[in-house]
């Protein structure tokens, strides 16, 4: 029996991290973040909850990396100190996991173990192939794993591009021979399963490139992701093309451009790269920058550019942003926020699949459904995906021939049984979202959360008393302050019943047990803010002994 389980990426875009289990072995699936919404303050990265793995590290094998994007690695850092397994992946994906590792503080050696296209490894009693697929950054696999239950297909992230700017077109013939052979489950990306036709290949996006770039009046920024490989060497073509020289701008793509140079993935001529210090010798009209921030994120290279506060990048009214990535949902006004902030300083804002400067790296529904028909599995689960994409995957599938009992759309920590007598979908696992704070980098618990979201929505009261330890008495106070919560007019009325209430309580519990009159203050106080103001601020009694 074959056993799937999903600890991320099922009903949500990104933090993708599969489980699959046979017999005694366990193959993890990639291991990736997402990044925080609105509700997670403070927050800088979500990763999966390992608790299911972490029960079963002795069965864990590997982890198995399809490709390099921070969706598919970027918990890595934070998963790997707590289950030490051999990590497999190909060597430019394990080459910017080094740099994150490294980034973090990773104590110890990773196990990173590169493979290529065409490689088998044997993991316990399974054998994993890697097949070349083409996606936004090179070197995706496709993996093909023989099981003693059966043969599993798992697609990775992938287009049919059969004209790709970075390698050959994806390996269908090792795909198809996988399908007559019989393949027992196939595992596939749903991100474009709404979008109808096919994916426009990489290629398509460097001619809009050179245009814009080559009619650009001063210098010209082109933002994408720093794992976007393909696009960075088009981006840097199109400049080469009309006499400008490159200026890598943000950490992670210095890193990542380092990492594309080393392995041979990425080719830059030595006198085309800029320093920051070189920037003013070089006339506008001979700059390109390539940077991070395609997704608004407020930390990254552009929006502190758009926002003034970047070391040695500054925006002029001549400049020309390419904004060259579609942005992830859920993080439109952030985009729309920067690049607001950059048209009202004049600036030439041209972005996403709208003016040809960005081709998505995921299968729209044609290719989803040649890839179906190809396999012709005898069961099937969508994966990567919000639930209306993995839905739609779902009838794409029907369509193709496979019967309701064959395909099973599920979200994370449902696990999914499969043998020669079917699909059966099981109970719960231990799941769910870990809270990292890059500050410290370590995990934040969902009781501060709950408190950030407090503060940001209702702001904090401060009740603080001195009592005499010896009499029982109240000598000092009490005294009420707030922050983010109420003001003026509203305040001074209420901040006197306030402090009678913590008078009252004092009289009514007595003051020789502080935790006590703590507790009794708090849900005072609590109760009479919600009935007088209709809100619930995070209540502090302060309680000094004197």
């Amino acid at each position: 029996m074959i056993r799937f389980v999903a600890l991320g990426g099922l009903g949500e875009i990104g933090k993708n991290l599969a489980v699959l289990e046979v017999g005694g072995d366990c193959l993890v699936i990639d291991c990736g973040l997402m990044f925080p919404d609105a509700e997670t303050l403070g927050v800088d990265l979500v990763i999966p909850d390992i608790r299911y793995l972490l029960e079963r590290r002795e069965r864990v094998r590997a982890i198995i990396v399809t490709h390099g994007h921070e969706d598919h690695i970027g918990a890595l850092p934070f998963v790997l100190p707590r289950l030490p397994v051999p990590v497999f992946g190909s060597a430019l994906a394990l080459g910017f996991l080094r740099h994150k590792l490294r980034r973090r503080g990773f104590q110890g050696a990773a196990d990173l173990r590169p493979v290529g296209a065409g490689a088998r490894v044997g993991l316990g009693a399974c054998t994993v192939e890697f097949v070349h697929v083409t996606h936004s950054v090179p070197d995706s696999f496709a993996l093909v794993i023989d099981t003693p239950a059966g043969t599993v297909v798992h697609s990775g992230d992938f287009k049919l591009d059969a004209t790709p700017v970075d390698g050959p077109p994806p390996d269908l013939q090792r795909l198809a021979a996988a399908g007559r052979s019989g393949v027992r489950l196939l595992c596939s990306d749903s991100t474009n399963a709404e979008r109808p036709g096919v994916t426009p290949s990489e290629r398509t996006v460097g001619p809009a490139l050179r245009a814009i770039v080559k009619g650009a009046p001063g210098r010209v920024l082109v933002v994408t992701f720093a794992s976007n490989i393909a696009r960075i060497q088009q981006a840097v073509d199109a400049g080469l093309a009309s006499g400008r020289r490159c200026c890598v701008v943000g950490r992670s793509m210095l890193d990542n451009v380092a990492t594309a140079q080393a392995v041979g993935r990425l080719r830059i001529p030595q006198d085309a790269l800029l320093w920051p210090r070189q920037l003013d010798r070089v006339p506008d009209r001979e700059l390109l920058f390539i940077s991070t921030g395609a997704q608004g994120e407020p930390l990254a290279a552009l929006s502190r550019i758009a926002d003034g506060t970047h070391p040695f990048v500054t925006t002029r009214a001549a400049d020309t942003v390419i904004v060259s990535a579609n942005p992830i949902p859920g993080n439109e006004p952030l985009v729309n926020r920067t690049v607001n902030r950059l048209a009202r300083q004049g600036v030439r804002v041209h972005a996403t699949s709208r003016d040809g400067v960005h081709a998505s790296g995921h299968a729209a529904r044609e290719e989803l459904r040649f890839l179906l028909e190809l396999i012709r599995p005898q069961a099937f689960i969508p994966v990567h995906g919000e639930y209306r994409h993995l839905a739609a995957h779902r009838e794409l599938a029907l369509e193709t021939g496979l019967a309701e009992s064959q395909v099973a759309v599920v979200e994370n920590g449902v696990a999914v049984e499969v043998d020669a007598a079917g699909v059966r979908i099981g109970g719960p696992v231990a799941h769910g979202n870990a809270y990292v704070d890059g500050v410290d980098a370590e995990a934040v618990e969902h009781v501060v959360l709950r408190d950030r979201r407090t503060l940001a929505e209702d702001g904090v009261v401060i009740a603080s008393v001195a009592v005499d330890r010896e009499r029982g008495e109240v000598v000092g106070g009490p005294d009420i302050v707030s922050r983010g919560f109420a003001r003026g007019s509203h305040l001074a009325p209420l901040a006197a019943e306030a402090r009678l209430a913590v008078l009252a309580v004092c009289a009514n519990e007595g003051t020789s047990d502080p935790a006590e009159l703590r507790r009794a203050i708090h849900d005072r106080l609590a109760g009479l803010f919600l009935e007088r103001m209709q809100r619930r601020p995070m209540i502090l009694p302060v309680i000094s002994e004197i």
